[in-house]
């Protein structure tokens, strides 16, 4: 990461000039500075060198409340969406950023805009409605998103002429890679208008993937319901002679929800991300790993990342969904039937147990971990429209919550560093090779 490159200066609408509405209980400032940074790089060694160079060095504002806001809460409206897929904690961030406009600014004008970017275009019809903290009472408990959800791309302009004729003033978005390109889109249509809306973005995958968020929410509760599948799938192996478990999880391009559930269960005995090529036949390859796996220990529990292993499939064009993404080939049956005809040829029994959690796991509501981060990146969201910051996106880095420019992560991702110690764990814990002839 070139981290002298990353422009992390966070536009704003105009001067504040409105005293802010929140008081602490007690003696102490709540409130943050934008001169309040974190810088993106820890190392010390690298940080001495710029300092001595006299270059700049970058940093993320800290996310929190200022002292003046530039809206004025009786007058304000808001707006919420959700985009894409369905993810853990969608209701928690509703719920948290309805109730901090409430309680922490008064502001009673809040629209819940319903299933996506379509809610905004009028040929579909659907509904906005308002939201008061008596409609996101309770939610927690609910899976998915009560605003709904869709996927795909909008017209831009049609989505502005909605935002004015509404009268927003804050547009929060939650979504992931796809909805932060629309929301950079959707500011740059608002800024050539001349109009006075800011864009906040709330950064959604499961897969953990977003660039410069060192942690989604979602992601917590994924590792904690995978660690069940895994539970089942190391039983069902170990219950017969060649018992094979094999599950597929989450992360179409990186391994992060398979490296870290390998860890929590430590009953895995070879993972496969996309980050990490591996063969599949061959006398050093994935499918004589297992044999010897098996004949060893009469058992064996695989985990396979839904990207992993693509090169297996060869498709010139290859169908996308309604956002552009490229529609993987399912390498979990797959390997499943690879599996089977191997050891089928080789006169082996083998008894393989396939299961597939993702569903279940996008939809289930978010766990005790994932409520409380989603109840910080609510409000913090909240913080940031009212001072009429914008074209950013409120994210997790360094240990802290901070403002983050969607230009400098939308469109790049994060993955699994080969190199790392996330990755050596797993392979100090699996005990797998490379599996590359």
């Amino acid at each position: 990461m070139d981290i002298e490159c990353i422009d992390t200066v966070i536009p704003v609408l105009g001067e504040r000039k409105i005293a802010s509405p929140i008081k602490s209980r007690e003696e102490t400032n709540v409130f943050i500075s934008d001169a309040d940074q974190v810088m993106i790089d820890v190392n010390l060694d690298r940080m001495k060198t710029l300092f001595q160079e006299g270059s700049h060095v970058p940093a993320f504002e800290m996310a929190g409340p200022r002292e003046k806001i530039y809206f004025d809460p009786s007058k304000v409206r808001c707006a919420l969406v959700t985009c894409g897929g369905l993810c853990p904690g969608l209701n928690d961030i509703i719920r948290s950023i309805v109730l901090g406009l409430f309680y922490a600014y008064g502001v009673t004008n809040v629209y819940g805009v319903r299933y996506g970017l379509q809610g905004f275009i009028p040929k579909y019809g659907h509904d906005v409605f308002q939201l008061t903290p008596a409609d996101v009472s309770g939610i927690l408990e609910r899976g998915g998103s009560i605003l709904g959800s869709s996927r795909g791309p909008q017209p831009i302009d049609e989505i502005v002429d909605c935002l004015d004729r509404m009268n927003i003033g804050v547009l929060f978005m939650i979504g992931g890679d796809g909805t932060l390109k629309a929301a950079t889109k959707i500011a740059d249509c608002i800024t050539d208008r001349g109009l006075k809306i800011c864009v906040v973005g709330i950064p959604k995958t499961i897969d953990n993937d977003i660039f410069l968020v060192s942690r989604s929410f979602g992601f917590d509760t994924a590792v904690d319901i995978a660690t069940l599948a895994i539970k089942a799938a190391h039983s069902e192996a170990e219950g017969y002679p060649n018992g094979i478990g094999l599950i597929k999880l989450m992360g179409r391009y990186s391994g992060f929800i398979a490296s870290t559930v390998v860890l929590a269960q430590q009953d895995v005995n070879f993972v496969l991300i996309p980050e990490v090529d591996f063969d599949l036949g061959g006398p050093k390859g994935f499918l004589a790993a297992l044999e010897k796996r098996l004949h060893e220990r009469k058992h064996a529990v695989i985990v396979v990342a839904e990207g992993a292993g693509q090169k297996y499939f060869t498709v010139d064009n290859p169908d996308r969904d309604q956002s552009g993404n490229v529609k993987l080939n399912d390498i979990g049956l797959f390997l499943k039937e690879a599996i089977q005809s191997y050891f089928k040829a080789k006169d082996v029994e083998v008894s393989l147990k396939y299961i597939d959690p993702s569903y279940i796991i996008r939809s289930l509501p978010a766990n005790a971990n994932d409520h409380a981060f989603c109840s910080v990146l609510g409000r913090d969201a909240v913080h940031a429209g009212m001072a009429g910051k914008t074209r950013l996106m409120i994210g997790h880095w360094n240990n802290h919550f901070v403002h983050i420019p969607m230009s400098a992560s939308a469109g790049k991702r994060k993955q699994v560093d080969t190199n790392g110690k996330l990755w050596r764990s797993v392979l100090e814990s699996t005990g797998q090779g490379t599996m590359l002839n």
